[in-house]
């Protein structure tokens, strides 16, 4: 087969159904499989996301090394795959994933950690009618 790993090739049909982004890509959202929390967003390319299913391991290409990683080669915060679910439009992947350790390069359990909440200025229900206050968070240039 040319030296490529039947781990690196999709399930039949499912290249059909992804829809890549100019560079070949889709995103992928990392959850944990035990409790639901957003660990982290990455990005995969056919490869990537073959290992992910394949190797029971989450795997991503990075664009700035322009390399695959494999979650926790480096850090020992690995990744370990339980399930992957293709959105309605094919453009995203959901990793639900076991994770080892944290899942942010800064250390924290999730990626959304380190970043912080951004102020709601306005919360509204189905309605648009105003609910009670706003989200914490760092207060907006201009209020409403």
């Amino acid at each position: 087969m040319n030296g490529i790993s039947l781990d690196d090739l999709l399930p039949e049909g499912l290249s059909d159904r992804l829809k890549r982004d100019a560079n070949g890509l889709v995103a992928a959202v990392v959850q944990d499989a035990e409790n639901g929390e957003v660990l982290m967003v990455g990005y995969m390319d056919d490869v990537a996301l073959a290992r992910t299913l394949n190797t029971g391991r989450v795997w991503f290409w990075s664009r700035s090394r322009q390399e695959y990683w494999r979650k926790g080669d480096t850090s020992g915060h690995m990744q370990l795959t339980r399930r992957v679910r293709l959105d309605c439009d094919g453009d995203c992947v959901l990793v639900e994933a076991v994770q080892v350790g944290a899942a942010c390069h800064t250390g924290s359990r999730s990626c959304f950690e380190s970043g912080g909440d951004l102020r709601v200025a306005r919360r509204v229900d189905a309605d648009g009618n105003p609910l009670d206050d706003a989200m914490p968070g760092p207060a907006s240039a201009k209020q409403l």
